[in-house]
């Protein structure tokens, strides 16, 4: 019984980061209607992603804090429930000024997501399973990019624009309701009933040397995530002369590769440590393999074939599932109960920060070069952060949280044991 609560627990963690990127993407759909009808500009749509963003790059962190301090049940209640009927209203809207208001709150909402799972998942399994419920409750994201264009197609098709809103809201609402109800009696299965309560201030954590390094490396590595969500379909389009239908038909397939890739890499990683890897090296080797998938990006500005091209964005994307996965278990791995969900939510602010500030400077780069830039960076990026990985954390491993910083003498060749 308590092995398929577990389980049941982690099945409604992927419906809740499969609604997420499902509930944020229906808009990039359903704009081409709401603009006839609203006579919104691209300028105001502009602004409405940007709202999104802002509120989302906010509460990453704030809602990583929150669930710290009144654990995954509530929180992640609290953070879906919000953006559900954030997603709702979208339904109701008749002005802009309207639907950048809900787009705000949908922002506020999702900003608890990830660090909820992440929080939610520590709690639940131990180090061999967590990287592999880490991966099935993160791939829902994947598969819910994967669905949201037909779904949203479909929808539209039957109930009309506002329909597209309305009912995947009314699921995230139902969501909340099934959510409360699962009995959590067994919750600290893997971590012990006398655990303090305590939760680790933020200037303590900002002292730990491994904070800022999960910060920079997901400032670095979330815009090329960005990259490929918001400019594959134009790539296709404007370089590959590939018709809007066809797009529709090949731009699945990355995402289900990353889908793949999430649990894959997670379940991988626990069967090295089932082998007597310790938990670094297992983390690491996975990482370590992603990095190196990723080097195959630059390729897919020369390839000839638009087939090879997508096949090697599907390489990159399941590169991608491999490391996202392991990065959010090791920072579980090293932060633990207290403090998993802040730490996932301060990286996560930072690579919303970082997306905002230079998917704008993509733009430029396109437009006076060539995307070529963009896809030798891709390649590069993944590289450099298990560099620093390696190098400035030498040990994933439980961090004594303290008022003191963490000490920065740690030997180097133990990079990888």
């Amino acid at each position: 019984m308590q092995q398929n609560l577990r389980w049941l627990i982690v099945f409604l963690l992927f419906i809740a980061t499969g609604l997420s990127f499902l509930d944020r993407q229906v808009l990039s759909i359903a704009i081409i209607k709401i603009q006839q009808e609203f006579n919104i500009s691209d300028v105001q749509y502009g602004l409405i992603n940007t709202s999104f963003l802002i509120s989302y790059a906010i509460m990453f962190t704030l809602g990583g804090w929150l669930i710290d301090r009144v654990g995954g049940k509530i929180g992640l209640a609290l953070s879906v429930g919000l953006w559900s009927i954030a997603n709702s209203l979208h339904a109701v809207m008749t002005s802009f000024s309207q639907l950048l208001t809900f787009r705000f709150l949908l922002g506020v909402g999702e900003g608890g997501c990830f660090p909820g799972a992440a929080w939610t998942v520590y709690r639940w399994f131990d180090k061999e399973e967590r990287a592999l419920a880490n991966g099935i409750a993160i791939g829902g994201s994947a598969i819910g990019a994967v669905v949201a264009p037909p779904l949203t197609i479909w929808l539209s098709a039957n109930y009309g624009w506002r329909g597209g809103f309305l009912i995947p809201g009314l699921i995230g609402i139902a969501w909340v309701i099934i959510w409360l109800l699962t009995p959590w009696k067994k919750e600290n299965l893997f971590v012990a009933e006398t655990a303090k309560k305590e939760t680790i201030p933020f200037l303590v954590l900002l002292k730990q040397r491994a904070t800022w390094v999960f910060i920079i490396i997901r400032f670095l590595l979330d815009p090329v995530f960005y990259f490929m969500m918001f400019w594959i379909p134009k790539y296709l389009s404007s370089v590959r002369n590939v018709s809007f239908e066809a797009i529709g038909q090949l731009f699945w397939i990355p995402f289900l590769a990353l889908g793949i890739a999430n649990v894959v890499g997670g379940w991988f990683s626990g069967q090295l440590i089932a082998r007597n890897y310790s938990v670094n090296k297992a983390r690491k080797t996975v990482m370590g393999i992603a990095a190196v998938l990723t080097l195959a990006a630059p390729a897919i500005e020369w390839v000839p074939s638009v087939n090879v091209a997508v096949g090697l964005m599907a390489v990159f994307m399941f590169a991608h599932g491999f490391w996202i996965t392991n990065y959010i278990t090791s920072i579980s791995d090293m932060f633990g109960q207290k403090a998993t969900s802040t730490v996932v939510g301060l990286s996560g602010t930072a690579g919303a920060v970082s997306g905002l500030l230079l998917n704008p400077l993509m733009g430029v780069v396109i437009e006076q070069y060539s995307y070529r830039p963009l896809w030798i960076a891709s390649g590069l990026l993944y590289p450099l952060a298990f560099l620093i990985l390696i190098l400035l954390i030498p040990r994933i491993k439980p961090l004594s949280l303290s008022q003191k910083a963490e000490p920065v003498n740690d030997e180097i060749e133990h990079g990888l044991s």
